[in-house]
């Protein structure tokens, strides 16, 4: 009796340990960013039109389920975006631009442009994001930095400012998807 209450109890802890899936991606419990240990906040799937195109993981230091105490938060965070078809590198960034202008004031935005074109610099040399590829946006505490499956792309992009734009793509008040919002403050 006792080593079945043992194996119930592991099995337990593996079932509480394993990661989350969404779309056929498994997200990692947690991450780290500049050896600071992240938690998921929630994790969702961005379709367009009928076509699934990526899911999407938000990492944090701790849960918030709140938009404006997401952006508030201090410290590191990650977007983790699995890519679950080919987009070409104007595509993604067109998007993202897209997300950014529908989420910035005109004048805040003007203030980021070069940045803007600074991390579409950065997407060309990708060429595309292919299925399969995983572009985490990371901010560090003192830059975001764009990762592509694990290795750092392109040289850190300066300012909070601009990663709390980029999470607003997709908390802002006019998400690229409104049920992905929800996803990622764990609704």
């Amino acid at each position: 009796m006792r080593k079945a209450s043992i194996c119930a109890l592991l099995a337990l802890a593996a079932f509480a340990a394993a990661a989350a899936e969404v779309a056929g991606v498994k997200l990692d419990d947690k991450a780290q960013v500049e050896s600071r240990e992240l938690v998921l906040n929630g994790a969702g799937l961005r379709k367009r039109i009928i076509f699934n195109v990526y899911v999407i993981g938000l990492y944090l230091p701790e849960k918030k389920s709140d938009p404006a105490a997401v952006l508030a938060l201090a410290g590191p965070k990650r977007a983790a975006i699995h890519m679950l078809r080919d987009v070409g590198a104007e595509t993604f960034t067109e998007a993202l631009v897209e997300g950014l202008r529908a989420n910035t004031p005109e004048a805040e935005y003007k203030a980021l442009e070069p940045r803007v074109q600074e991390l579409g610099r950065i997407m060309a040399e990708l060429k595309e994001a292919r299925k399969g590829m995983i572009i985490s946006l990371d901010w560090t505490g003192a830059a975001t930095q764009l990762i592509v499956d694990g290795k750092p792309a392109g040289k850190p992009i300066a300012g909070e400012d601009f990663y709390r734009a980029l999470l607003r793509i997709w908390l802002g008040d006019k998400p690229v998807q409104e049920d992905l919002k929800k996803s990622l403050l764990g609704s």
